[in-house]
């Protein structure tokens, strides 16, 4: 009933708000609730048609509350005390609150047009929610239903007028776009090492791919390269920096002081692994007398030399990221550079292995009356386990790297698990929002990617269910770095901000709310760790499988 309740995407919002046509938890109904000044009483605020109808938005309330202070006077003196509680305490009229909150939504440029009446709160709602029908327009090539912007993302520019235009491709040819969770990657991924009209600023790797300095055909060619898991999305930068440092500098004269006999000079001019070597032809031209230089026009030639990859649970995994994660030593990266180890070698070593791969996760069941192995989805349908906990399994799959077909042994995305129906569709968006824990979440006020943790105490996500989606990465392997798709020592954790000390105490704690996975043998409630322990293991795929007696 915990799960159940703790559940945002569940059926428990079984309260409505008459004004806006939500479904609420009964709590974000009394949130927006008055206060009668003279009883205390909560009163539901019903509003006629075209009056103002005043209160805080989901959005608005996640902000207030992970706004903290501990220079608030009063009962909240030396404390720690969130923007929400304090807007909300004794000390705050209603109509200086009404005020306030207002104010503070009309920081926003859209806000102007709620003021002139061209916009509204009901109207923000529907076009900020993703999964709503405001995706009203249609990709011909592809029979996806987007939203506007999402379609103007996957025109071409007209290079005469500048104009976008939609790609209409013929049936069997290729049609080149970039999806949008490759989109999400790119805007996520920032530098501050470009140059050009990005000098000294951060800009995001999808603004630079969109740049005037890449071509149409350059672009479609990098995308297609870090699709296919050719490059990483680390040499993907690399590549896109180092062509706008050509474009914006080989065309350059500059003015060197050779000093002969030796006529090249060696400059490294950017942190990437590139090496640009500026040559120079003798003295012979344009000499000032009057001092030792000469003005010499250089030619650029740059040489790349391509960092090992490993493979992690997504995408591929540079040596240098696993080298600054302190999961291969200094020497390891040292013998790797000069060859005197493989990736393959290194990939191979339990050390490494559990942070790029993970350890299992619990894969099917095994139903030792008939010695048949089944998928997790498969034993809920014949009603060996409850809808509850075998909802439960399949989260903490997607949520430490695939879900798993146990039966033939593959790991799969949800997407692939859908269409190859290891799972049903009903349970799609649930295990789409547990995957998120591998691929990261997008904080909504930066559209930056974020761990779990960090969405936990963004409160982006439930507690509970974070908290147990955390707890089956940890006994997996360790918490997973969405941006550089592998696991990470838990000292790496704390220093990325994927961990903290009082999520740790929180799961070292036995008598805890943490025990979120159920025996169906022996109806006990236990860790994701615990579980996994009482497994079998398929002596032929090596599999995780929880055994059933029945």
């Amino acid at each position: 009933m915990n799960q159940i309740l703790s559940d945002p995407d569940d059926d428990t919002k079984g309260f409505f708000d008459p004004n806006t046509k939500e479904n609420l938890t009964y709590l974000q109904l009394v949130e927006r609730c008055v206060i009668d000044p003279i009883t205390g009483l909560s009163l539901l605020v019903i509003v006629k048609k075209g009056e103002f109808y005043f209160f805080v938005d989901e959005a608005t309330k996640l902000i207030l509350k992970s706004t903290t202070t501990t220079g608030a006077g009063g009962k909240y003196q030396g404390k720690t005390v969130c923007l929400w509680d304090l807007l909300y305490s004794k000390y705050i009229s209603e109509e200086k609150r009404r005020d306030l909150v207002q104010q503070y939504n009309h920081r926003v440029p859209v806000q102007v047009a709620y003021e002139r009446g061209y916009f509204d709160e009901e109207m923000n709602q529907i076009l900020s929610d993703p999964d709503d029908d405001t995706k009203g327009f249609f990709d011909p090539n592809t029979k996806e239903n987007l939203t506007y912007l999402q379609l103007v993302e996957r025109c071409v520019i007209d290079p005469i007028t500048g104009l976008s235009l939609l790609v209409i491709v013929k049936k069997g040819e290729f049609y080149f776009f970039v999806d949008e969770a490759t989109k999400l990657i790119l805007k996520s991924t920032t530098t501050t090492g470009a140059g050009g009209k990005y000098q000294g600023k951060t800009v995001c790797l999808w603004d630079l791919l969109y740049s005037k300095y890449i071509s149409e055909e350059k672009r479609r060619d990098l995308v297609q390269q870090y699709k296919s898991g050719s490059i990483t999305i680390e040499r993907f930068l690399e590549i896109i920096l180092t062509i706008i440092q050509q474009q914006t500098k080989t065309s350059s004269t500059t003015i060197v002081t050779c000093q002969p006999p030796e006529n090249k000079v060696d400059s490294s001019t950017t942190k990437t692994s590139s090496t640009t070597i500026v040559t120079c032809q003798p003295p012979e031209t344009k000499v000032d007398s009057s001092t030792t230089k000469s003005t010499i026009t250089t030619t650029t030639i740059t040489e790349t030399s391509q960092v090992p990859s490993f493979h992690g649970i997504r995408k591929d995994v540079t040596a240098n990221e696993l080298l600054e994660s302190k999961i291969i030593t200094e020497d390891l990266y040292k013998g790797l550079k000069s060859g005197k180890v493989t990736v393959t070698e290194i990939s191979e070593m339990d050390s490494v292995r559990k942070y790029l791969e993970g350890t299992n996760s619990i894969a099917g069941v095994y139903l030792q009356s008939t010695k048949e192995t089944l998928s997790i989805y498969e034993a809920k349908s014949k009603g060996l386990l409850t809808p509850g906990t075998s909802l439960v399994l399949l989260e903490a799959q997607a949520a430490t790297g695939f879900v798993i077909d146990p039966v033939n042994n593959k790991k799969l995305s949800v997407d692939e698990a859908v269409a190859q129906r290891v799972v049903g569709n009903e349970w799609k968006n649930k295990l789409l929002s547990a995957e998120r824990a591998v691929t990261g979440y997008k904080d909504p006020y930066t559209g930056n990617t974020i761990s779990l943790f960090q969405a936990l105490k963004t409160d982006l996500i439930v507690k509970d269910h974070g908290i147990r989606l955390l707890e089956a990465q940890i006994a997996t392997g360790g918490i997973i770095d969405p941006i550089h798709s592998h696991r990470v020592p838990v000292q790496v954790a704390y220093e990325r901000g994927y961990f903290d000390e009082e999520m740790n105490q929180i799961l070292s704690d036995p008598d805890d709310d943490t025990k979120g996975f159920f025996d169906p043998n022996t109806h006990e409630n236990l860790t994701y760790l615990q579980l996994v322990e009482r497994c079998v293991t398929d002596p032929i795929t090596g599999l995780s499988l929880l055994p059933l007696r029945r």
